[in-house]
């Protein structure tokens, strides 16, 4: 799934159709080809010059547009994945019947991939007979549902019916076409940042958020794999769909990592972990008035967790290491994650730059991947998910 994949969006007349853009930009985001084919209702909710600007592509619309080229019909047989969002009520009893009277019912029909709809409409609507009844039929056909969620609606009702958010649906639709290479190996990830206690109110940190870990735990997820999360103070949700387990320190993390990790076939250590904790903890929070106009510090190494991973790995095991530098000079960079990876002993050493404005808690990121000779195995650049993706074709390769 590494590679830049033919997808088609189809977004249909509801007033949830504005989130389909962050949905379209997801799947670009992704590294993806996306073609938009929008109902005449949606047009009425978001225009076209926005669907075209997110995609890249044109948006296609009427049935009757290039007939020469058989429009009506090349486009589901180019796609590799057709997502609909949102799924009117309407557009879900279309596609239970096989009614091809525009242009997305023909797409639908004239495709073999793999379809994912998300739903959103008014409670009534999503629990009448006719739509339970459609979105079985759907579901038989192996057509995937995403949502809907409980929320706030149009108005002032609220209920189940609320069109899933748009992450959401990105995630569960590429994870419909994900390879399952990873199915039967466990993988355990580590992610965000640990926080050395001062005293009960003050700690020293770091600005990773977590995303690119739980991007990694996620993808891991979707090609197969059984993940544990290891979660340092997460910014962003931990997902359902792991055993997770939430740590702050590093000495916490270590203690964790070090009793999960015999039993798992993949470490991917892309939590931040601070080099050093304060060798005294106050037990109470430290004063000003009492510390003075200057407070001094004394720092003591904390454990390598990676090193003492690589240093006690079983055969076949694959470790994954990081390394987050400031350095701005590509060879400069690349020799530090040279020397790092030549350190720590791991397999694979994700490298990337890091600032005030890039790499932690941005969305995007772009990596050098080493092995551990030092030869660049990949460069990958866009989306976290992306990113992970591509690394983890690379972990995949080693374990086969």
């Amino acid at each position: 799934m590494s590679g830049q994949l033919n997808i088609v969006v189809g977004v249909t007349g509801g007033i949830a159709a504005y989130k389909a853009v962050n949905v379209i930009r997801g799947l670009v985001l992704a590294g993806h080809n996306v073609h938009v084919v929008a109902t005449e209702g949606a047009l009425r909710f978001v225009g076209k010059p926005t669907l075209e600007a997110i995609s890249r592509n044109i948006v296609h619309t009427d049935l009757y547009e290039g007939v020469a080229e058989v429009r009506h019909v090349a486009i589901g047989q180019a796609a590799d994945l057709i997502v609909i969002a949102p799924a009117t009520a309407n557009t879900i009893a279309k596609l239970a019947v096989g009614l091809a009277d525009d242009l997305l019912g023909n797409t639908v029909l004239a495709s073999r991939a793999p379809v994912v709809i998300a739903p959103a409409m008014h409670t009534e609507m999503w629990q009448h007979p006719a739509t339970v009844h459609n979105i079985t039929v759907l579901r038989s056909r192996g057509v995937t549902v995403v949502g809907p969620a409980v929320g706030q609606l149009t108005g002032t009702d609220s209920g189940p019916g609320r069109l899933e958010e748009p992450d959401e649906i990105v995630r569960a639709a590429l994870a419909v076409i994900a390879p399952k290479d990873l199915a039967g190996h466990r993988i355990l990830v580590t992610a965000g940042g640990t926080r050395e206690p001062l005293d009960p109110v003050r700690f020293l940190g770091n600005r990773s958020s977590g995303k690119q870990g739980i991007a990694f735990a996620l993808a891991a997820v979707a090609r197969g794999a059984e993940v544990t999360l290891i979660g340092a103070n997460l910014e962003v949700a931990a997902p359902g769909s792991m055993r997770v387990r939430h740590v702050s320190s590093t000495l916490e993390l270590a203690a964790a990592v070090e009793d999960a990790a015999p039993d798992v076939d993949v470490v991917i250590m892309a939590a931040a972990v601070a080099d050093y904790r304060p060798a005294v903890i106050a037990e109470s929070k430290i004063k000003k008035e009492l510390a003075g106009d200057r407070l001094t510090l004394e720092l003591v190494k904390n454990p390598d967790i990676l090193a003492r991973l690589a240093e006690a790995r079983r055969p076949g095991q694959v470790i994954v290491g990081f390394a987050a530098e400031t350095e701005q000079d590509a060879d400069a960079l690349l020799a530090l994650g040279r020397t790092k990876i030549a350190r720590k002993g791991c397999d694979l050493l994700v490298l990337n730059r890091v600032g005030w404005t890039e790499g932690f808690g941005a969305d995007s990121n772009s990596v050098i991947v080493l092995d551990r000779l030092g030869d660049i195995v990949m460069e990958a650049s866009g989306s976290k998910q992306s990113v992970a993706n591509r690394t983890l074709d690379a972990v995949a390769a080693r374990l086969a």
